[in-house]
């Protein structure tokens, strides 16, 4: 691992030249996102319903697309649930993140694609770690295993397809096969229910492993 620190670390400052040209160009930036948004949501139900083809720019589409409340996009999310594609987004949706219920006494349940795995779960991830050699690049963050902590490991079937859990059970789940190398423990550990148990039984696989983040 120690090898590889130095590698890890050129690697992340070069994202973080990436990340710098967004925050010196934030409009162009936000506007990149919505081409991209907008050119995968053309496709779905919502997009048809509101035209969401001629909605490239800023202007139209804040004019055209009204907030929509978790309330809003339910209906959607239900029918997603049975198994229904091409509804909010144009790839197959077979994760749900359950949440704990916030703003009412039921839980949610959030579409999960691949690329909101990629693109926002693992990628601000990376990012943040971009952020943080650029500052500290002698830093030894990598040079051994990464404490994981979850929630529950609970993996529900919804279909024959999906599935829904706990968010950091459905990022654990989709993780690349290496990243195991980097973290400890093993994952039915870290996802045990019981918060108590979970602890001490992390303590006691973790002793001895060189966890430096």
């Amino acid at each position: 691992m120690k090898l590889l620190s130095p590698t890890i670390s050129r690697l992340a400052r070069m994202r973080y030249w990436r990340i710098e040209q967004w925050m010196q160009n934030p409009i162009a930036a936000q506007r990149e996102v919505l081409q991209d948004l907008v050119t995968h949501g053309q496709y779905t139900e919502i997009g048809r319903k509101y035209g969401l083809n001629n909605l490239f720019k800023v202007s139209d589409f804040k004019k055209a697309i009204p907030i929509h409340t978790y309330e809003d996009l339910n209906p959607y999310i239900k029918r997603l649930m049975q198994g229904e594609q091409n509804l909010l987004w144009n790839t197959p949706v077979n994760w749900f993140a359950k949440s704990s219920g916030t703003t009412s006494d039921k839980s949610k349940f959030i579409p999960i694609t691949n690329e909101s795995l990629t693109d926002c779960h693992y990628q601000a991830s990376k990012d943040v770690l971009s952020m943080y050699y650029n500052y500290n690049p002698n830093s030894d963050l990598l040079t051994g295993k990464g404490l994981l902590i979850g929630g529950s490991h609970q993996i529900i079937p919804v279909n024959e397809e999906a599935h829904y859990g706990d968010l950091s059970a459905v990022l654990f789940q989709n993780t690349p096969i290496w990243a195991n190398w980097l973290r400890t423990p093993e994952l039915s550990i870290a996802l045990m229910d019981e918060w108590e148990i979970k602890i001490e039984t992390i303590a006691q696989n973790t002793i001895q492993e060189d966890v430096t983040s």
